[in-house]
């Protein structure tokens, strides 16, 4: 049938159409919330809009510095709740730090969700790289892991404590103070972490520090240590032997090699420092509704019971935990990375470089 309607009416007709599709393209693209919208939702519809865009994500990028084992017991958990695949890249606190930050300055957003000790975190904040997020779980998170920002927020702490091959030392044996690290029966049977220094500043600060100091340089002379980089290899060493007793030990490796046979027992010469870890959401987070459902699960009930079940200390209020956060002086992070130089610099003179 032939057309009645003139040409002009009808390339008019085709650019309204045009422009009507253009624009519900702009409103669609407009629609598409932003990781700083998802990272802040509120409400009842919270929880289903996070799972509708989860299930279209897929998947979600955790790069993280927490041993394997935790890693794994969390996501097998995740999984069965969402359905939702981890991908994970592990690595030393400073290696996951390195990793971020270099991929952010070469244009590539490739990780949703980080989880690490403190200090990176804070470095991460200062590079602009992570998104505050209001989350209903920060309801029930101890006041002092969740700073003004909510930049990061504390998941869990870890506690310096001391330990021993039960083999090579007896119980009644163990030093109460540090003072006592002075009697020469300690002599070759002694291991510290290379790089303590948040530790070592905060004990000096309780202890004096000129008073410190000359305590730390006198116990080094007088019975040498055995300085050794990564807390894992450390605690290793106490088990195998070779390290009789080691002054830097995050809390759960004991606990982790004695259930599985070995003979090594954690101790505590006060006071006990710790310093907490903590999961952020990247600005640019690929896969942003899944990871929020990370960082929910992160500090709900169910993930704090399986890290404490892996001797972790958690941070929720409702999940008890062998170590009370009273009985702690933590470590500032945001001192600990501006202070960073002058502190390793004086652990190096008194403890790590003064053992060669």
């Amino acid at each position: 049938m032939k057309s009645f309607i003139p040409k002009a009416c009808a390339a008019a007709m085709l650019l309204c159409i045009e422009i009507q599709a253009g624009g519900n393209a702009l409103a669609q693209a407009k629609a598409e919330p932003t990781v700083a919208e998802i990272a802040n939702l509120q409400g009842e519809s919270r929880q289903k809009i996070l799972r509708e865009g989860a299930k279209k994500e897929g998947e979600l990028s955790l790069y993280s510095s927490m041993p394997q084992g935790d890693i794994s017991a969390l996501s097998e958990a995740f999984g069965k709740h969402y359905g939702i695949k981890v991908k994970v890249w592990r690595a030393s606190s400073e290696g996951v730090l390195q990793k971020i930050v270099t991929e952010a300055r070469g244009g590539r957003f490739e990780v949703d969700i980080v989880e690490n000790s403190v200090p990176a975190m804070e470095a991460l904040r200062r590079e602009k790289l992570l998104q505050q997020v209001i989350s209903p779980a920060q309801a029930d998170i101890m006041p002092e892991a969740i700073p003004v920002h909510k930049e990061w927020l504390g998941s869990t702490f870890d506690v310096f404590v001391q330990g021993y091959n039960t083999n090579l030392v007896k119980k009644e044996d163990l030093p109460k103070s540090y003072q006592d690290l002075l009697d020469p029966k300690w002599k070759g049977k002694l291991g510290i972490e290379a790089e303590d220094q948040s530790w070592f500043a905060v004990l000096l600060q309780e202890l004096g520090e000129e008073k410190g100091l000359k305590l730390f340089r006198d116990m080094v002379d007088t019975n040498g240590i055995s300085v050794r980089k990564g807390h894992t290899l450390l605690a290793n060493l106490v088990a195998s032997g070779e390290v009789p007793l080691a002054l830097t030990l995050y809390n759960y490796a004991p606990d982790q090699l004695k259930q599985q046979g070995a003979p090594i027992q954690s101790f505590i010469i006060p006071p006990a420092i710790a310093q907490f870890r903590a999961v952020g959401l990247l600005k640019k987070a690929p896969h942003p509704h899944a990871a929020m459902l990370w960082y929910d699960f992160m500090l709900s009930e169910e993930a704090q019971q399986i890290l404490v079940k892996r001797f972790n200390i958690p941070t929720h209020t409702k999940v008890s935990a062998p170590i009370k956060s009273q009985q702690i002086k933590f470590i500032n992070p945001v001192q600990a990375l501006d202070m960073n130089e002058k502190w390793l610099k004086a652990y190096e003179q008194a403890v790590t470089k003064r053992s060669r």
